[in-house]
């Protein structure tokens, strides 16, 4: 399958199967994100992988939607700030070196037949408790992996996406 097939069979899965996810998937998923470019090659992406329903249980509780409990595995993906690069202007490169990473892992996910679905809206200091999170150290997307009980609609891009004419400048923006 080629680059384009993969990327447009990723969705948001939000309904998973009532099946555990083997450990080489998640071995192959997490290395999909290890691999990830980042800037200065500084990597600072730390990847909890959570399975132990008890563990899961508090994780859910960070996150307001009810589906996040179907989910058998949640890779909290968390953000080193000792370790990201800052450009002179003081701009901290940590959340685009984590959505590089994400992304990777996302798209990984879907050409092995799992799910994902990228969760930011979670509270954050909730789940840096739950995970004894030393302060430089930032939960920044919750990543739920699992079989999914959907399909997606393949063709959906063509209508839910907006054209390249109209996001696409060429030499300039005017």
């Amino acid at each position: 399958m080629g680059f384009i097939e993969i990327a447009k069979k990723r969705y948001s899965t939000r309904q998973f199967l009532d099946q555990p996810v083997e450990k080489e998937k998640i071995l192959s998923v997490l290395e999909a994100g290890r691999i990830a470019p980042s800037a200065a090659n500084r990597q600072p992406w730390i990847f909890i992988v959570i399975q132990d329903k008890e563990k899961l249980n508090g994780i859910n509780k960070t996150y307001q939607k009810d589906w996040l409990k179907k989910a058998p595995v949640v890779i909290v993906i968390c953000g080193d700030h000792h370790q990201s690069w800052i450009r002179s202007d003081g701009k901290d490169h940590c959340d685009i070196d984590i959505a590089i990473s994400v992304d990777h892992m996302t798209l990984a996910a879907a050409d092995i037949g799992l799910g994902t679905c990228w969760i930011c809206a979670f509270d954050k200091k909730k789940c840096a408790e739950i995970l004894n999170l030393p302060d430089h150290i930032e939960p920044i997307v919750l990543l739920p992996l699992g079989y999914p009980a959907d399909k997606p609609d393949l063709e959906r891009h063509g209508s839910k996406r907006k054209s390249l004419s109209k996001i696409t400048k060429w030499e300039s923006y005017s």
